[in-house]
């Protein structure tokens, strides 16, 4: 009992000092770094504000002229008149379609492609041929297809996100040990079975990374589509307050659409270790 005691004493000991000596070292790597990082931008914005000040403001400018967005995310002041938070809101409403949609389509075709050479003899030129088009060269496309900015916007968005979805979920299907699907022959397994027990659960990580560079792409292409076909979403008020000179707002709009892309890739992200059971891997 005594050395029972003596051993449970010496591990708390041991994983006391380990502690101190890590907690520098996380507190550097996850706090003081990042911190410094984006003061270092901060300080940059505001070098360049200064030697252009009647048109670009400072930081504390842009907090100042901003204040009413950032209190008032959700506010509703008559018709076209909402705050940040809608737009950001109708925005990811289109994103989050059009890359779902984009998800039911590729995945199957990224199994197909990855499991069949004749299929992807047959598919790999159209994508080779397709996946380099800009997303807006789609747009006058998509408008005329479907003659409105709403759908057209979904379409450009699903179009250019199947691509990287496909290319991953292809390479991590045909990635699958071979050894794995010989015994699985040996025993008979049936195809279907052969899919869901071996070739889906090895892929996944492969098609999550194809997913989170997908949304990352879908994410982009909104605000770029929203400038152009205009509309309700964060895309088309950074170009209404350009057009007001208005580059408080365009500040305040670009920490947002980044900020939200950062939440989005963590969600994905941690989607994949739940269903995964294993950490996401850094891109």
């Amino acid at each position: 009992m005594i050395f029972q005691l003596n051993l449970a004493a010496i591990a708390a000991i041991a994983g006391q000092a380990a502690w101190k000596k890590t907690k520098p070292v996380i507190l550097r790597d996850v706090f003081i770094l990042p911190v410094l990082g984006f003061l270092g931008i901060i300080v940059l914005w505001w070098i360049v504000a200064l030697a252009n000040h009647e048109l670009m403001p400072t930081p504390p400018e842009a907090l100042i002229a901003n204040l009413d967005y950032i209190l008032n995310p959700f506010y509703q002041r008559g018709p076209g008149n909402l705050g940040i938070g809608w737009l950001l809101l109708a925005s990811l409403r289109r994103v989050l379609l059009g890359f779902l949609l984009g998800a039911v389509v590729a995945i199957p075709l990224g199994f197909l492609i990855g499991m069949s050479r004749s299929v992807m003899l047959a598919l790999n030129p159209i994508i080779q041929i397709f996946k380099p088009v800009s997303p807006l060269a789609w747009l006058p496309i998509a408008l005329a297809i479907f003659n409105l900015a709403e759908p057209s916007a979904i379409f450009v968005i699903f179009i250019t996100s199947l691509w990287p979805t496909i290319i991953n979920t292809a390479l991590g299907v045909s990635s699958v040990p071979q050894d794995y699907l010989d015994v699985a022959r040996v025993l008979e397994m049936p195809r279907w079975r052969r899919i869901t027990k071996i070739i889906w659960p090895a892929s996944l990580p492969y098609i999550f990374t194809g997913l989170r560079i997908s949304l990352g792409i879908a994410w982009l292409v909104i605000v770029a589509v929203q400038m152009l076909t205009g509309g309700v979403g964060i895309g088309f008020f950074v170009w209404d307050e350009w057009s007001r000179l208005n580059l408080s707002s365009v500040f305040l709009a670009v920490f947002i659409i980044g900020l939200t892309g950062l939440i989005l890739d963590y969600a994905v992200g941690k989607i994949q270790e739940l269903v995964t059971h294993r950490p996401k891997t850094s891109n």
